[in-house]
């Protein structure tokens, strides 16, 4: 049996459309040393292959990170695959706020040196030190706080479309990126209540554990991270305080937690957290997108792309094999279409 995936993008959404039958959209991650990740690796495919798991699971030395969509009556089965392995027994779980079994389209479980790439030494701080873990009641209790100082430690695309009330949101394309220069804003608040959040908590593992090391004593983050916050807060009838939508990582680009639309399409300006990539697959650039820039611009994201998308598929092609000179822009900087904000800004 091949230890991958061997169907197009079309074969594999035709068959997520033919099937008869419901799906759970859930993450997890834990940090916990695997002494051989690529075997590893390959157990875990082919036991979660079998049950029709799709979706993206990275295996480092240090732990699992995992995004992932369950057909529901193979639950049982996924569990009970999971508590084989010592290293993941009694696993906790976010599930996705909004679930409509489309999230993912195929299963993908890669060996990565580090599930988060955030550039650190680990050797040089103990990663295991981390910050408080807050409740959804307790984060929100102190949000309000005048000595508390909130940072969101995801991206600026991500934090564009949705983020706690006074949040502090970094713009950076990534988490190695955002690191030192939160670590620059908070270098005079070390008598400040840091409340770290991301969408469901890795991130935040490290970032907490990195700032203990740094010298901050109060350094907090919210336990589960986005996704988890929103089901104690409906649990619970707790007051909700993250605006906008979550930005998450598969087809879906994207959940609604409350109603509030607080970003704009980059291409005209109107209200709009719609999230697309480029249509030109030579660009594939993730921005915002209204319907109606859909339509004119054929999900491009400049008038270049939209010229590229048009073209015939071997002129395309040589394009792309640098047969043909173009101008078109960076495909790495994630949502740059509209020039960069200041570093750091205030929600």
């Amino acid at each position: 049996m091949p230890l991958h995936n061997i169907y197009d993008r079309e074969t594999l959404r035709k068959k997520l459309a033919e099937e008869g039958f419901t799906r759970r959209t859930v993450s997890f991650y834990r940090y916990v040393i695997i002494d051989d990740p690529e075997q590893m690796r390959n157990n875990l495919f082919l036991s979660l292959d079998i049950l029709g798991v799709l979706g993206r699971i990275y295996i480092a030395r240090e732990g699992i990170n995992a995004q992932i969509s369950v057909p529901e009556h193979n639950w049982n089965h996924f569990i009970n695959i999971l508590e084989h392995f010592n290293h993941f027994k009694k696993m906790p779980f976010k599930f996705a706020v909004k679930d409509d079994g489309r999230s993912f389209i195929k299963l993908k479980v890669k060996v990565r040196p580090k599930l988060v790439a955030d550039g650190l030494d680990d050797d040089a701080f103990d990663v295991t030190n981390v910050g408080r873990h807050l409740s959804a009641k307790e984060f929100n209790q102190f949000i309000g706080e005048e000595n508390t100082v909130v940072v969101d430690m995801r991206n600026h695309y991500e934090s564009e479309v949705g983020h706690f009330q006074t949040a502090v949101c970094p713009d950076v394309d990534t988490f190695r990126d955002e690191l030192p220069l939160v670590e620059k804003f908070l270098e005079d608040k070390k008598d400040k209540k840091i409340l770290l959040y991301c969408t469901g908590g890795i991130r935040c593992e490290k970032a907490s554990a990195y700032f203990k090391a740094k010298g901050f004593e109060d350094v907090n983050q919210l336990h589960g991270g986005i996704i988890d916050y929103v089901r104690q807060v409906k649990e619970q009838k707790l007051e909700n305080k993250f605006i906008g939508k979550n930005f998450v990582f598969d087809e879906r680009m994207g959940e609604r937690i409350s109603e509030d639309v607080i970003a704009q399409c980059h291409q005209c300006g109107e209200p709009c957290d719609n999230h697309t990539n480029c249509a030109n697959d030579d660009c594939h650039l993730l921005f915002i997108q209204c319907d109606a820039c859909r339509a004119k611009m054929d999900g491009c994201c400049t008038d270049r792309c939209q010229e590229v998308f048009h073209m015939p598929l071997e002129q395309q092609l040589e394009l792309r094999r640098g047969k043909i000179k173009h101008d078109a822009h960076s495909v790495y900087n994630k949502g740059r279409v509209r020039p960069r904000l200041s570093d750091l800004r205030m929600a």
